[in-house]
């Protein structure tokens, strides 16, 4: 347990002020999260270290694309959720649980066990990562140190004050939108009031120059509206650019959903259509397993630059310029400096 981040005190209750809920609690109240509580008129995080998993990934999976591609990560995660999915695939762990689990881990272990692993980097994951923001810190200053990347997979319901903090420690986020953004099917099925925090936080991570890709899960009949993905395709083309890889992920069944069949792939493939008319270069789908949309592309003239599926690269076929072989493209690569050097060789 430890004093948390982002809150202040009026009147014996605080007010948590790291993500847009910004719940107010009184003497001895936990918050939506149910990992943060007002004790004795302070707010405390209650799982700081206390990690319920622990995985190496591919940074594929995340997914990154365009960031460190072939490159390792170790992924962990707390209790605890700032949203209540009704389709969560990590339900156990975000909404289903009874009291903290999970093992101790000080950020100096975590970092040594990142290294001894072999990994590039360290992920905050299969959870929403905010909400062990405080072990995020102490435990990025030492990856930073150590030479390691730092990135997390979030809801984006962070609020811009503790993202401007959060980004001098975190080099990449991935934001997993769902249903595109439509605020219906986030009151619905996500338990959130509003979507413009997630936008607003979007801005926040480009203006702090914290490296984004976004994720759009396509959920049959509730969260496939075309237009909703047009429309998101525009916001991020007019606010973040072309170049920002965005994901269409397919929905499987799960937690409270389960009677929908997977997305059909021909519903995917519309989205990535859609998308790429609306102007973004770096479209790919996710959980479509072998399909050829999980590569990437020269948008100039179309060769594969980078083979891959959802568990890693199997062939990149640039240089460490990172230009096109064929039309001398440049592809718009980050976190170069920690793609294993194999991958370079086989070229």
């Amino acid at each position: 347990m430890k004093e948390a981040m982002f809150y202040k005190k009026f009147d014996n209750k605080v007010q948590c002020l790291l993500c847009a809920r910004k719940c107010i609690l009184s003497e001895g109240q936990i918050g939506f999260c149910k990992v943060r509580k007002n004790i004795e008129g302070k707010l405390y995080s209650l799982v700081y270290g206390k990690l319920c998993s622990v995985a190496i990934d591919p940074v594929e999976k995340k997914p990154l694309y365009n960031w460190a591609p072939g490159s390792h990560t170790l992924s962990i995660s707390t209790v605890g959720c700032t949203f209540h999915c009704s389709f969560c695939c990590n339900f156990e762990i975000s909404q289903e649980w009874s009291e903290i689990v999970g093992e101790e881990f000080t950020p100096k272990a975590i970092v040594e066990l990142a290294i001894k692993h072999n990994c590039q980097g360290i992920s905050y994951t299969y959870t929403e990562p905010t909400i062990q923001l405080e072990f995020f810190l102490d435990s990025s200053k030492i990856a930073k140190q150590k030479g390691l990347f730092t990135n997390w997979v979030t809801n984006g319901f962070t609020t811009p004050e503790a993202i401007k903090e959060i980004s001098k420690y975190l080099d990449a986020a991935t934001v997993d939108l769902k249903g595109s953004g439509n605020p219906d099917f986030y009151k619905k099925f996500i338990q959130v009031s509003r979507v413009e925090p997630i936008f607003d936080a979007l801005l926040a991570y480009k203006e702090n120059k914290v490296y984004v890709e976004i994720t759009d899960l396509i959920i049959p009949k509730y969260g496939d509206d075309m237009e909703d993905v047009k429309k998101l395709c525009r916001w991020i083309v007019e606010n973040l650019g072309v170049e920002t890889p965005l994901h269409f992920i397919q929905f499987f069944p799960s937690y409270k959903l389960l009677d929908l069949p997977r997305t059909p792939v021909e519903t995917m493939e519309k989205a990535y259509d859609i998308a790429k008319k609306e102007g973004l270069k770096y479209v790919y789908l996710g959980n479509v397993h072998n399909h050829k949309l999980e590569n990437t592309f020269c948008p100039n003239c179309g060769t594969l630059v980078i083979e891959r599926t959802i568990m890693g690269v199997t062939k990149l076929s640039l240089k460490k310029d990172l230009k096109c072989p064929k039309c001398g493209e440049k592809i718009p690569i980050f976190g170069v400096k920690w793609i294993p050097e194999n991958l370079w060789k086989k070229i």
